[in-house]
């Protein structure tokens, strides 16, 4: 099935906009700019449905690419206002810093942690060895229900990993001038996590020669993804 059949631009340029707007920290104006200054001449009202459509396409055949996470899950919550009304961005990442998944919801109760943790094992296909949360109460329950064998650890500083993974999406929210709705703010935070885990390459733990070999590697993965 071609996914890019009846869109006007080749699809190149739309694997291009759609990598460019989840890759960094650009709005759509900015690649609208960027397309121009290369002869490509499309607004950046295109570039936005481009980006909802295909955004979550992609994001959905990572997943299935996707060789399992590591055996440590780091699972935090921070506030998000959504028009206002405050809101929670559940998130967890393995212990290389991989986005294993985001949950965005209006409560952080012991109901939405028990629905995070279902997530979380669907998401890596079984359980994992070990947990590391915050002392929020709602962790214990589902844990306590979910995966009681499992080690969890709320010490404190211990899970720093979590917090600090919260920072690029706090600089893209304010660059989107905050999202407009749950489902807005649920589609480009699981589209970018996916990419944003392709490209996670530890960049300051590798040699320059390693580094690029793995980029490559990226690339190749990223072509094969939104290949037609």
């Amino acid at each position: 099935m071609n996914i890019y059949k009846r869109h006007r631009f080749p699809s190149e340029i739309i694997q291009h906009a759609v990598w460019l707007y989840h890759r960094f920290n650009l709005s759509h104006r900015d690649i609208e700019d960027l397309l121009s200054e290369r002869g490509i001449q499309v607004s950046y009202e295109a570039i936005r449905l481009w980006c909802n459509k295909f955004g979550p396409e992609y994001a959905n055949r990572l997943k299935k690419r996707r060789r399992g996470f590591g055996d440590t899950f780091y699972l935090d919550e921070v506030f998000i206002k959504i028009n206002g009304v405050l809101h929670y961005l559940w998130r967890a990442v393995d212990q290389d810093g991989d986005v294993i998944d985001v949950y965005l919801q209006k409560r952080r109760d012991s109901k939405t942690a028990k629905r995070f943790f279902k997530r979380l094992l669907k998401a890596n296909q079984g359980k994992p060895r070990k947990i590391v949360t915050d002392k929020m109460g709602s962790y214990p329950v589902a844990h306590k229900e979910l995966m009681p064998d499992v080690i969890h650890d709320t010490s404190q500083y211990a899970n720093n990993k979590a917090e600090l993974s919260h920072q690029p999406t706090r600089v893209r929210e304010r660059c989107m001038r905050k999202f407009k709705s749950m489902e807005q703010g649920q589609r480009f935070l699981s589209a970018h996590a996916e990419v944003y885990n392709l490209f996670n390459l530890g960049h300051h733990l590798l040699s320059a020669k390693n580094y690029r070999i793995f980029r490559h590697r990226a690339f190749a993965s990223w072509e094969k993804v939104v290949a037609v």
